[in-house]
């Protein structure tokens, strides 16, 4: 029988390494699913969970639980190491596009466009919101502890989110009509 989070983090918080290994074993499935609908790289989305992990064990004496569980911490740092290595993996594609192309190159096409695009280009803060509270599932109570907001906040911020992506689907729709 597997222990539950509390026991382990329990552990974890002593500095037992197989505890932080059962938590990864737990979570990572969630946390990959996550990183994936964040980021265009499945290699990149592997990074933001190993990313959340290392820093799960580091920063062990502050991380801010739900109900016992650090699963919104560690879904809020993929998210924020989703972000920085989107970031970084522009900065490197506009590296690699300054670079000379030779003749017979096959251009490569990204398409970002749709809901996926959209959430992308929601700001942050709202993006963590909507995140936890709407594709997790954490009640908007649960999300503001894990972010460490007031509930008014997660309530405001996901009110403006959930508004920008509906005017940005309407839009999508007419324009396949």
């Amino acid at each position: 029988m597997s222990e539950d989070d509390p026991a382990l983090w329990s552990r974890v918080r002593a500095g037992d390494e197989s505890a932080l290994a059962g938590l990864f074993d737990r979570h990572e499935p969630r946390l990959f699913r996550h990183a994936v609908r964040l980021l265009s790289s499945r290699e990149d989305a592997k990074d933001a969970v190993t990313i959340a992990f290392f820093e799960l064990w580091r920063k062990r004496e502050s991380v801010r639980l739900v109900d016992g569980s650090p699963l919104p911490w560690l879904l809020n740092t993929v998210a924020h190491s989703a972000r920085n290595l989107e970031r970084s993996g522009r900065r490197y594609r506009a590296l690699i596009d300054r670079a000379p192309v030779p003749e017979h190159a096959d251009a490569v096409l990204h398409d970002e466009s749709g809901v996926l695009a959209a959430l992308k280009r929601l700001h942050p803060r709202e993006q963590s919101v909507l995140v936890l509270t709407v594709l997790e599932g954490y009640p908007d109570r649960d999300a503001a502890e894990a972010l460490g907001i007031p509930l008014g906040t997660v309530k405001s911020r996901l009110a403006r989110a959930k508004a920008k992506l509906r005017d940005e689907i309407t839009a999508l729709e007419t324009s396949w009509a």
